[in-house]
């Protein structure tokens, strides 16, 4: 069960079956979650924000038997899900593509601050933490650009 929940619902193991590779899993993870955010868009706020809630605590939960040894193995992506669940939140639109956007080059690059620090925390705080902060990165360049419109 840690396993199918870790990987998305086995979205993270895609990649690998059709390229041989994790390659690429998160972002296959994060397009599930901007599917199921831009579908709950019109369902309320606050059940986005129970969605983004309950994806960080099943990657806690799920990625904590893979991450003793300190590894982020590529398959697990309920992490990418939580952190696009965070960066989406209320937005539609361009202020939705933008906040995608932010949200998965934070989470690649590393360099915006306080990501790869969130990382570098033990087990699965750190597999999850610096999607998190990646996606609070994607959600506020969203909601900013939603104010400017």
């Amino acid at each position: 069960m840690h396993r199918f929940v870790a990987s998305g619902l086995g979205v993270g193991l895609i990649p690998r079956s059709l390229w041989g590779s994790d390659a690429g899993a998160g972002t296959v993870g994060s397009l599930l979650a901007a599917a199921v955010a831009w579908g709950t868009a019109d369902l309320g706020v606050w059940l986005q924000i129970a969605l983004a809630v309950v994806a960080v605590g099943a990657s806690m939960w799920s990625a904590t038997p893979f991450a003793a040894d300190g590894s982020d193995p590529g398959w697990i992506v309920i992490d990418e899900e939580a952190g696009a669940l965070i960066a989406l939140i209320g937005l539609t639109g361009w202020p939705f593509v933008l906040a995608w956007v932010v949200f998965r080059v934070a989470d690649i690059t590393k360099r915006f601050p306080g990501v790869a620090a969130a990382e570098r925390l033990h087990g699965a705080l750190g597999i999850t933490g610096d999607d998190v902060v990646a996606g609070f990165y994607g959600l506020a360049a969203g909601w900013l650009l939603s104010a400017a419109l």
